[in-house]
């Protein structure tokens, strides 16, 4: 992997698409005034070529080029597993 490119983890939550899986990451901010953390989350749609990533699984997904108009982010590993079988 090249340097200087962003690493998030997060979870699939669609696959349906080919080639591309919805990525779930979250990620947790202390509120600026009252101090609570909250959870944020934000879907990315990332690019799974072998299309081997199913529907709750957490992946490591890194920057890349604009491969689509809304896809900047590729699948580099399936990190957890979920039980079934595709």
């Amino acid at each position: 992997m090249k340097k200087g490119r962003k690493q998030l983890v997060g979870r699939v939550t669609s696959n349906k698409m080919d080639k591309t899986v919805v990525v779930l990451v979250e990620r947790k901010v202390r509120h600026p005034l009252y101090g609570k953390v909250v959870r944020r989350t934000k879907k990315y749609k990332a690019h799974d070529e072998l299309n081997e990533c199913q529907i709750g699984d957490e992946v490591r997904i890194v920057e890349s080029r604009p491969l689509s108009r809304e896809k900047r982010w590729r699948v580099t590993e399936i990190v957890q597993r979920t039980g079934h079988v595709a």
